[in-house]
C-alpha cells in the first residue's frame, strides 16, 4: 500500500514538473518551432537565419522592443493598456523632423523628441493617476488627439530628413553600423578576409567573407563573458544565501545564452556588423530589466497589479506607480519615434499606426498577465522576438499582408488563452 502511494506521489510530481516547465518555457519552444518551420520552407530553406534578414529583423522591430517595454511597466500594474502609443510616436517624430528641417541641430530636436513624449505620458498618467479615468478611455482619446496634432504640424504630407549624424545613429543604412575599428587598428586582417581563403569562405559564405566585422565578433564574445560572470556571481550569491535552485539548470541555460549570443554576433558580423539601432534596444532592456528587478519602484510595480489595496494599505503610493508607469511609456515612445523616423529617414502622418497592437501582443506573448502583477522584461523579448520572426517568415515566403494579420491574431489570442487557463488551473 505504502509502495502504490510512493509510486502515485511521484506520477503526481512528474506531472507538476512537465507542467510548471511548459508553463514556464512554452513561448521558447513556440519561437525554436517556428524558426524551425521558416528555416525549413520548401523553396525558401534557411533564408530566415541569413546574416542580412537578422539584421533586418532587428532594425524593423526596434520599435516594438522599445515601446512593449514600456507597455510591460503598464499592463503590470493590472493589465493596463495604453493605446495613444502609436500616435504619440508619430506625433513626437512630426516635431522633430520639422526641427530638423527647418535648421535646428539633430540633438536639440532628439531631446524634444524624448521631452514631448515624457511630457504627454505624463499628461496622460495625470488623468489616470489621479482623477482615476479608465487607463483605456484616457488613452483611447490620447490617440485620436495626437493622430490629429499629428496631420497638422505635417500639413497631411511626408517629411524627409538628411541629416547625416541622426542617421548614423539613429537610422538603419550602409552607415548606421558600428565601425570596425579593430580592422582599422589592425590592417593585417585584411589580408585573412579574402574570398581567396577557402577555409574562412566554407564557414562564413563567399557573400559575407569579405564583409566580416570583427568588431562585432569581439563585442559578442564579450557579451558572453560578461553574461557567464553575472551567472557565476548570481549562483555563488544563492550558495551563500542557501537558496534552493538547480545549480545543473542554470549551468545549462548560462552555456546555451552564451552560445546564442556568440552565434547571433557571428551572423551580425558577417553582414556589415553590430546595427547602431540595436545599442538603443539593449540599453532600453537592460535599464528596464534592472528597473522591475532591482528597484523599489519595480517592487511597486508588481505589488499594484497583485492587489493594489493591499499595496496602498502597506504605506505605498499607488497612485504615483501608475502615474510613474505611463510617464515611462510616453518617453519610450518618445524614443521609438527617433529610431522609427532614422529608420524611414523623415515621417509620414501614416506611421505608428498599429504599433500599440504590435507592443501589447509582444507582452502578452511574452507571458505578461492580462490581469497585471506578472511579466518579466526577459519575457517581452521572447513575444517581440516571436511576433518579429513570425512576421519575417511570412514575408519571406509570400503571404499576403492581411493573412499576416490574421496569423498574428491567433496567436496573441492563443497566448491569452494560455495564461487565463493556467491561471485557472492554480486556482
Amino acid at each position: 500500500m505504502t509502495v502504490s502511494k510512493n509510486v502515485m506521489d511521484q506520477s503526481m510530481q512528474r506531472k507538476i514538473n512537465v507542467s510548471e516547465f511548459l508553463q514556464k518555457y512554452t513561448m521558447i519552444i513556440a519561437l525554436i518551432i517556428v524558426t524551425i518551420v521558416f528555416y525549413f520552407w520548401p523553396g525558401k530553406r534557411g533564408m530566415i537565419l541569413l546574416p542580412s534578414n537578422l539584421t533586418g529583423l532587428i532594425s524593423e522591430n526596434a520599435y516594438v522592443f522599445v515601446l512593449a517595454t514600456g507597455m510591460l511597466l503598464c499592463i503590470l500594474t493590472g493589465g493596463n493598456i495604453d493605446l495613444s502609443v502609436g500616435s504619440v510616436v508619430c506625433f513626437s517624430a512630426a516635431i522633430g523632423c520639422t526641427l530638423m528641417i527647418n535648421g535646428a541641430p539633430w540633438w536639440l530636436a532628439v531631446l524634444m523628441m524624448l521631452l514631448i513624449g515624457l511630457a504627454i505620458g505624463a499628461f496622460q498618467g495625470f488623468w489616470i493617476a489621479k482623477l482615476r479615468v479608465p487607463a483605456f478611455i484616457a488613452t483611447l482619446a490620447g490617440m485620436y488627439a495626437f493622430r490629429g496634432f499629428t496631420n497638422v504640424v505635417l500639413n497631411g504630407l511626408r517629411v524627409d530628413i538628411k541629416n547625416d549624424t541622426y542617421l548614423m545613429l539613429f537610422g538603419n543604412g550602409k552607415t548606421s553600423f558600428v565601425p570596425d575599428i579593430v580592422r582599422q587598428w589592425f590592417p593585417g586582417l585584411d589580408g585573412v578576409f579574402t574570398k581567396d581563403n577557402a577555409f574562412l569562405t566554407g564557414i562564413i559564405g563567399e557573400n559575407f567573407v569579405t564583409k566580416f566585422n570583427v568588431t562585432c565578433l569581439c563585442i559578442g564574445i564579450a557579451g558572453a563573458i560578461v553574461f557567464l560572470m553575472m551567472m557565476i556571481r548570481h549562483i555563488h550569491v544563492q550558495k551563500k544565501l542557501e537558496i534552493i535552485e538547480s545549480v545543473p539548470k542554470q549551468i545549462i541555460t548560462t552555456i546555451v545564452i552564451s552560445l546564442l549570443i556568440l552565434w547571433f554576433s557571428f551572423k551580425l558580423a558577417c553582414y556589415r556588423g553590430f546595427p547602431m539601432v540595436l545599442i538603443w534596444i539593449a540599453l532600453v532592456l537592460g535599464i528596464y530589466a534592472y528597473i522591475t528587478t532591482k528597484t523599489a519602484i519595480g517592487r511597486h510595480l508588481y505589488a499594484v497589479g497583485g492587489n493594489e489595496k493591499a499595496t496602498a494599505l502597506s504605506g505605498v503610493k499607488t497612485r504615483n506607480v501608475y502615474w510613474f508607469a505611463y510617464a515611462n511609456i510616453g518617453l519610450l515612445a518618445g524614443l521609438a519615434g527617433i529610431l522609427t523616423a532614422g529608420r524611414a529617414k523623415g515621417i509620414d502622418p501614416v506611421y505608428g499606426e498599429g504599433y500599440e497592437m504590435d507592443a501589447i501582443a509582444s507582452c502578452f506573448i511574452g507571458g505578461a498577465s492580462a490581469y497585471g502583477g506578472s511579466g518579466k522584461v526577459s519575457g517581452m523579448i521572447i513575444g517581440a522576438l516571436l511576433m518579429g520572426i513570425i512576421n519575417k517568415g511570412m514575408i519571406i515566403i509570400g503571404v499576403d499582408a492581411n493573412y499576416q494579420k490574421v496569423v498574428k491574431g491567433i496567436v496573441l489570442l492563443a497566448a491569452v488563452m494560455f495564461d487565463v487557463l493556467s491561471k485557472r488551473q492554480k486556482r
